[in-house]
């Protein structure tokens, strides 16, 4: 189709065809930027220097306060997915993330009670370690289902691509989205808990002998040794010699993201600690999920700086 081919100018709007109003509005849209060249251009450097300026910003801002960069983008993630719900009406997103977050509201309570229950760290692992499981699960599926309507299986069943597509959208979108918030949360309630177990400090350094028989994620006593299979959990035992519930070392390792032994900090190869061949996807999943906190967090905020500076500038 020619869009610089010229309509019919005795014709009204109403009367063109859905061809010819395609090329009516590419022609006036080209009319209102004819002559902008130059302000584009300066939008564009605009944008790429914010980009490129940002990144660097992140960067170093999460490898020298981590805490502060950690806190910042969990409450980011958190509120701006559900800003932009809010302002589109997208409501089945905002009821899902308003249960999401009344539940794990109070899971977050728990952590911060002082003193802190023998049974909340394992309460704690056990929740976002569930929501780690579910949110892998349903984006596995909305991949899996993109993946087949690309394939165009829906003919088989007589849909059309959009209803499958848009169902795999939405699947994918919900397990990677609460997938990161879960982890980000996660690994602030492990913080939060770590001060109260009693076995190390921020420092690194143990604040009293870890005895044998014991947990040092949740300081209760382990349900079984390390070579017998358990009948709700096994017992996990890190190359440094120290030993762990299953529930707590997954939980402190996977979702809390914490690759180091919760007493002796020694680092941990996840790859090594679950040799499982079904666990290896989790590990990935895990790293996938950090790639789209750029996606979901970042990225509103950087396009909002760069909507300013070119108001400021009257790059409108």
């Amino acid at each position: 189709m020619d869009l610089h081919r010229p309509v019919d100018p005795n014709k009204t709007y109403q009367e063109l065809t859905s061809e010819e109003r395609l090329r009516y509005d590419h022609q006036k849209l080209h009319e209102l930027h004819k002559g902008h060249e130059s302000m584009h251009t300066t939008m564009v450097l605009i944008l790429i220097g914010a980009l490129v300026i940002s990144q660097v910003v992140i960067v170093q801002w999460k490898k020298r306060h981590y805490r502060s960069y950690a806190f910042f983008t969990m409450i980011a993630m958190w509120s701006i997915p559900v800003m932009i719900s809010f302002k589109n009406g997208w409501w089945r997103f905002v009821s899902i993330w308003s249960v999401f977050t009344l539940l794990t509201a109070l899971v977050i309570r728990k952590s911060s009670i002082k003193p802190m229950s023998a049974t909340t760290p394992r309460l704690v692992y056990k929740w976002f370690y569930l929501i780690y499981k579910v949110c892998c699960f349903v984006g596995v599926f909305g991949y899996i289902l993109m993946m087949l309507t690309m394939l165009g299986v829906n003919l088989m069943f007589g849909q059309k691509p959009q209803v499958w597509m848009d169902i795999a959208i939405l699947f994918l979108f919900n397990g990677l989205y609460f997938g990161v918030l879960g982890r980000d949360v996660a690994e602030y309630c492990t913080d939060q808990m770590a001060a109260s177990i009693g076995y190390y400090t921020k420092e690194g350094i143990p604040t009293r002998q870890l005895e044998s028989d014991v947990c040092a994620v949740c300081g209760a006593a382990l349900l079984v040794p390390v070579h017998e299979e358990g009948v709700l959990e096994n017992t996990y035992k890190l190359p440094c010699g120290h030993v762990f519930h299953e529930f707590c070392i997954r939980g402190w390792c996977i979702v809390g993201k914490k690759q180091t032994c919760p007493y002796c900090k020694e680092k941990v190869d996840l790859k090594l600690m679950f040799t499982n061949p079904w666990d290896r996807p989790h590990i990935m999943y895990g790293q996938l999920l950090d790639w789209i906190r750029w996606l979901v967090a970042w990225q509103p905020l950087v396009m909002f700086l760069v909507q300013g500076v070119n108001w400021l500038f009257g790059l409108e």
